[in-house]
């Protein structure tokens, strides 16, 4: 199972709880398992926490709007270390255009953001599509760490196999014999 990590401003958190929802499958299917700053325990070391699970995760987030290019936190920090850990190959960074914002002159710019085209999550007339295309983003993002992993059969197909079996066949030769009354 990959690492995802929600590197996100709080002020977006409606959109990162919308899109753990949409990743429904992908936790089902044990792909992925998700990790973001909300699942701190009280007493626990925030920083660190955070950190390590940074360190650790194969996908990151970064769920971009204006707040998030504003928080220095987010920007300088989570962000500098994800794309280090994308530049050599140990996790894979997707960019989540979630609202309009001046994103192609980020650090990140150079990456292939999600939505398609960077279309902002906001400005879609039905928001699921735009989850939709994120979470087929993500999926592919598994398969490609899967491959880098030098798994023969990816991960993400095998677990899929496991738990999910289609229905048996029904017989055709199942028939009722139905007498019509008058009242039918």
């Amino acid at each position: 199972m990959l690492s995802l990590f929600f590197s996100y401003a709080h002020e977006d958190e409606q959109f990162r709880d919308e899109l753990e929802i949409h990743l429904a499958m992908l936790k089902r299917e044990r792909v992925i398992g998700v990790w973001h700053d909300r699942r701190i325990s009280a007493g626990e070391d925030i920083d660190e926490s955070i950190d390590t699970n940074l360190e650790n995760a194969e996908i990151i987030l970064l769920v971009v709007s204006p707040h998030f290019l504003a928080s220095d936190y987010c920007y300088e920090r989570e962000m500098s270390l994800a794309l280090e850990k994308n530049k050599s190959g140990a996790a894979i960074v997707i960019p989540v255009i979630v609202h309009p914002c001046d994103w192609k002159n980020s650090s990140f710019s150079k990456l292939r953001v999600t939505p398609t085209d960077g279309q902002p999550i906001s400005k879609f007339a039905n928001i699921h599509d735009a989850y939709l295309c994120i979470v087929q983003d993500i999926r592919q993002a598994a398969r490609e760490m899967d491959k880098r992993a030098g798994c023969n059969e990816p991960e993400i197909e095998s677990t899929m196999q496991e738990s999910f079996r289609p229905p048996k066949p029904r017989s055709s030769n199942l028939r009722l014999k139905k007498v019509f009354t008058d009242k039918d």
